[in-house]
């Protein structure tokens, strides 16, 4: 019998975007269990705290009907998450060249901490490749439009967040 392939696919999804979306169905077409981790990053600061981000996705992977996608909160090393996980795959998505040079890093180093544990790497596709949840997050607080980027209810849950945070400009 052959062993079960575990994948993860890692994000501070602040807030979860198309883009995200279609790097979760795409993935989870690769293994037969995608452990969806959402963690917070040091260097970013986050719109919405640990638990709203995790039952934002939650909700969003539940209404794509993504049966063997499983949503968890995790702060640690990505490599030890996916050891503790018992994932062999880690699932990144590219839009660009830039993002391609950060995660070559991130792979090598990865490689470096568990070389047991392999990256795969997927195109965004091309009409998500320009999004990113910094700009989603920025055109909101700046009053813009954001229904191309994210969901009905990811834009219901941005929009609140910025009347409770006030708009940057009027």
């Amino acid at each position: 019998m052959m062993a079960k392939r575990i994948g993860v696919y890692p994000g501070t999804f602040d807030p979860i975007t198309l883009g995200h979306m279609d790097i979760i169905e795409r993935g989870a077409k690769l293994v037969d269990e995608l452990i969806i981790g959402v963690t917070t990053n040091i260097a970013k600061s986050p719109m919405f705290d640990d638990e709203e981000r995790i039952a934002m996705v939650e909700r969003e992977v539940a209404a794509i009907g993504c049966k063997n996608c499983r949503v968890v909160g995790f702060n640690s090393l990505l490599v030890d998450f996916a050891a503790k996980q018992g994932a062999t795959t880690i699932v990144r998505g590219i839009r660009g060249v830039t993002d391609f040079e950060y995660e070559y890093q991130l792979t090598g180093m990865n490689r470096q901490l568990n070389h047991d544990i392999e990256t795969v790497f997927l195109m965004a596709e091309i009409s998500l490749q320009p999004i990113a949840s910094r700009l989603v997050k920025e055109i909101a607080l700046y009053g813009g439009e954001i229904e191309k980027f994210v969901t009905p209810a990811v834009r219901a849950d941005v929009e609140a967040r910025v009347a409770k945070l006030g708009k940057v400009v009027g």
